[in-house]
């Protein structure tokens, strides 16, 4: 599998707003979704980024992240 090296392409920004309504949320959710990654060193399976929030992004748009804000 190609990795992508480019930086933050995929996914893209359309995408994610269809899981996540708000920039602000999902940058939000990205963050703590590459640190549990990143302290956890879990291993993302056919994550096509190389970076963590890349991965921690592609976790969110496949629908194996459930992000619940608070109102």
């Amino acid at each position: 599998m190609k990795k992508n090296r480019t930086g933050l392409n995929y996914p893209t920004i359309d995408v994610l707003l269809d899981k996540i309504d708000s920039k602000y949320k999902l940058v939000y959710a990205a963050s703590k979704v590459a640190h549990i990654i990143e302290k956890e060193n879990l291993d993302v399976k056919d994550a096509k980024s190389v970076t963590t929030v890349g991965k921690a992004l592609e976790e969110i748009v496949n629908g194996k992240v459930t992000v619940t804000f608070m109102e």
